[in-house]
């Protein structure tokens, strides 16, 4: 009998299949996605049709068995056209890192077969960006058989979009954090309002309240009380690099319409272009050289990754700082540069420098990060007994 091989994996097929969304969704689409607020729906329903949905999915559930270089390249290039589709895509890929290792067959199918979103649901109104100690509650329910989740979540992505919500929450019993594989049509759940934002105006952040949700057991993910090392993990590092990712991406774009506006602006009772101004020069220079550093940390992280690096761990705490930061000086970078030009809604300076400031203030926070880094080069443990960091 003759055993046929599984066809190669071409190296950037997922690249080839998410070019011509970009150009013929997301890109168009970003200024009136970010104009009106509007859920990126037909751009999320091209990555699906596409495959890129499943781009994590293990090909045993049918999906395409890449890891997290793969992903980054995916979010850093619709970061580039849409900050809001590329935060919606972030998220689905960090809740599937963890969605890969603990849940049922059948969602991990639908999920590569592109049915199915999802995304993370950890940030709390009582524990606000310290996602890591949630306040909401689980109890075993009467039968035995089944949980009764109550909680307020303050800031989920996609919120009444996705398909499923990983759900953090107090164990049963217990100290520590359970997590939990939630329906977005499960009867107790309640979406609060519209998303009215600074920046990414589309990725659907809204508040989501759970009033005796009553599930299975099963939809438990990990352990009990083992939900804080499943997150830290699985979850958060892939989150962690992909927030990276989106802001290398957004700077990407924003160094690109800095340098086009110095080629073509000129001074013409000079005649000259603001390229042939040296201040001019140097400033794009800044600008270029911080995204270059932004970018080798991102890159180097993913490596300290793929070969399991004494330092991984530091890296992975270390670029979503990193990233964010960067972003949001780049950003006030180029609408400096491109001065009053930079203001009008035409160039995307001024959409893409209120997308870039959310990273700063996604959990874990910039200066939760730093604190999480000084910890462990001390020797510290990231939380004390309190959960805290």
């Amino acid at each position: 009998m003759t055993v046929l091989s599984p066809p190669p994996i071409v190296a950037d097929a997922h690249l080839q299949a998410l070019q011509p969304i970009l150009d013929g969704i997301v890109g168009p689409r970003a200024a009136d996605i970010d104009r009106h607020g509007t859920f990126p729906r037909e751009a999320v329903t091209a990555l699906a049709d596409a495959g890129l949905l499943g781009l994590t999915s293990a090909p045993e559930v049918g999906g395409q068995g890449r890891g997290l270089r793969e992903a980054a390249e995916v979010v850093e290039r619709l970061a580039q056209a849409c900050g809001s589709t590329a935060m919606v895509v972030m998220m689905h890929y960090a809740a599937v890192a963890l969605l890969e290792q603990h849940a049922d067959v059948a969602v991990r199918r639908r999920i590569a077969a592109g049915e199915h979103l999802s995304t993370l649901a950890f940030s709390e109104t009582g524990s606000r960006s310290h996602f890591w100690a949630p306040v909401g509650s689980a109890a075993i329910h009467d039968d035995g058989a089944t949980v009764r989740l109550d909680a307020r979540k303050s800031w989920v992505t996609s919120a009444g979009e996705a398909d499923s919500y990983v759900w953090s929450s107090r164990p049963c019993a217990g100290e520590g954090m359970s997590l939990w594989l939630v329906p977005s049509d499960t009867p107790g759940l309640r979406v609060a309002g519209s998303f009215d934002g600074l920046g990414l105006r589309g990725n659907a952040s809204r508040p989501v309240a759970g009033e005796g949700v009553l599930l299975p057991m099963t939809a438990l993910l990990g352990p009990h009380r083992g939900g804080t090392d499943v997150a830290f993990s699985t979850a958060l590092p892939c989150f962690l690099v992909l927030n990276a990712a989106f802001s290398v991406g957004l700077m990407t774009a924003l160094v690109e319409e800095a340098r086009q506006h110095l080629i073509r602006t000129r001074f013409e009772h000079l005649g000259q272009t603001l390229a042939e101004q040296p201040t001019a020069r140097l400033a794009f220079a800044r600008l270029q050289v911080r995204l270059d550093l932004a970018r080798t940390c991102l890159q180097d992280t993913i490596s300290a990754i793929e070969e399991h690096r004494d330092d991984e761990m530091l890296r992975v705490l270390e670029v979503k700082a990193v990233g964010a930061e960067a972003a949001a000086e780049v950003a006030d970078g180029a609408m400096r540069l491109c001065g009053g030009a930079a203001f009008r809604k035409e160039l995307g300076i001024e959409r893409r420098l209120r997308d870039s400031l959310a990273a700063r203030v996604m959990a874990p926070t910039t200066d939760a990060l730093h604190d999480f880094i000084a910890r462990l080069h001390c020797g510290m443990p990231l939380f004390d007994e309190r959960g805290q960091s």
